[in-house]
């Protein structure tokens, strides 16, 4: 997906600030909940879609310039399509004396079910990730705070 194909469920721009990260993470937990996705699941989405915007922050812009950090979601059946993007010079091999620690991209490929790097039609660096929504299906008769029931059929 490419943003703009479809109108995504969530759409922001903000300054690649680390304190607007957890503006992002926020509206991600909030979309979360709103779908009924399972506790687990919102968990990994949330740190997978952080550390994809954290990554344009510490990396996007050289020498503290700023610019801009954007985040789109779309729920496409039981899928939902995750697109961060900046305007920095893209993926590179990492640097010695670069910071961080080099964890990033491969936590998210591991919390995501898909995950693609590269660059949108406009030039931009795009981190795609998708997330599986259907292997967890939220029982809404239960009240008292136990665990949602999961259909044994959908499970892998």
């Amino acid at each position: 997906m490419t943003p703009g194909t479809v109108t995504p469920d969530i759409e922001l721009a903000l300054p690649a600030r680390a304190g607007n990260i957890a503006v992002v993470r926020q509206a991600f937990g909030a979309l979360g909940e709103a779908l009924g996705v399972d506790e687990q699941l919102l968990y990994d989405l949330r740190l997978a879609v952080t550390e994809a915007c954290t990554n344009v922050v510490v990396h996007a812009y050289p020498d503290g310039e700023e610019g801009p950090l954007e985040v789109f979601a779309t729920l496409l059946d039981d899928e939902l399509s995750v697109v961060v993007r900046d305007e920095g010079p893209g993926i590179v091999p990492r640097r010695p004396g670069s910071p961080g620690l080099g964890l990033g991209l491969p936590l998210i490929a591991s919390l995501a079910e898909t995950v693609r790097l590269g660059h949108g039609e406009d030039g931009r660096t795009e981190v795609h990730m998708t997330f599986s929504l259907f292997h967890h299906i939220p029982d809404h008769n239960e009240h008292d705070g136990a665990a949602p029931a999961v259909d044994p059929s959908t499970q892998p």
